[in-house]
Order: C-alpha cells, then structure tokens, then sequence
C-alpha cells in the first residue's frame, strides 16, 4: 500500500503560523509512495541540511490547484531570504466509518513543525544495536 503525499513550498511571513494550512503556496509536487515521516520526512530535512539532492525518489510538478482524495500527509516547507528553514507535517483527517464502511473527512492535524534538523531527531529510524 503507498503512503501519499504532497510537498507545498510556502513563504515565511509575519502573522503566519506554521501550524495551519497557509493560504497561499508557490509549487507543489506530489508523492505516491514512501510519504510518511519517517521517510520523506527525513529524507528532505537531509537534503537541506547536507545540500543534497534526493535520489531515487519518484516526484510529480503538480499544478497549484491539484486537489488529491488520497493523501495521508501534507509537508509545508517555509522560506523566506535570510530566514531559517522551517517544515510543517500535516496528517490528513480522515477515518473509517464502520457503520457506512467508508472513509470519513475531519480536520487535519498539525503532528510537526520545525527546523529540518529537529525533524530528524524525530523521525530518524534508530538503527543501532540498542533499537
């Protein structure tokens, strides 16, 4: 099953908190699989702390207006000249129904904001001998 995702690249502002969808965006690209935290996540956080590129990875240019039905996570990556990079990650809100056996939308949860380095700490898989 693919983890979907989108990465939307927003401007830092004044007023503007990292924990809410912002109203404007300036490119969007579109992930079908590997989209959690964990992995995507990480893996953009490394490329802007090691200033390299992601391999491997399979990213669509979308069209601003792309609206997508099965998405588990939004990333909000927020520059502005002479300012830090921060990344919001947006779980999106939905569940199952049991009673009509369909998914449900509620709202999306804001579940990480942060400079990349602090995302890694977070989300980075432990892979040493103690877990």
């Amino acid at each position: 099953m693919s983890t979907r995702a989108q990465i939307r690249f927003a401007t830092r502002e004044e007023g503007v908190t990292f924990s809410e969808h912002p109203s404007a965006i300036h490119a969007q690209f579109y992930r079908h699989h590997d989209g959690y935290p964990e992995g995507l996540g990480v893996d953009i956080a490394n490329s802007f702390i090691n200033q390299c590129p992601i391999n491997g990875r399979s990213w669509e240019i979308e069209d601003l207006d792309t609206k997508h039905g099965d998405l588990e996570y939004i990333y909000y990556i927020w520059q502005a000249p002479g300012k830090g990079t921060f990344i919001s990650i947006f779980e999106v809100g939905f569940g199952w129904c049991d009673s009509c056996g369909s998914k449900t939308w509620g709202k999306d949860k804001c579940i990480f904001v942060g400079e990349p380095g602090n995302l890694i700490d977070k989300y980075k898989l432990n892979t040493n001998a103690n877990g």
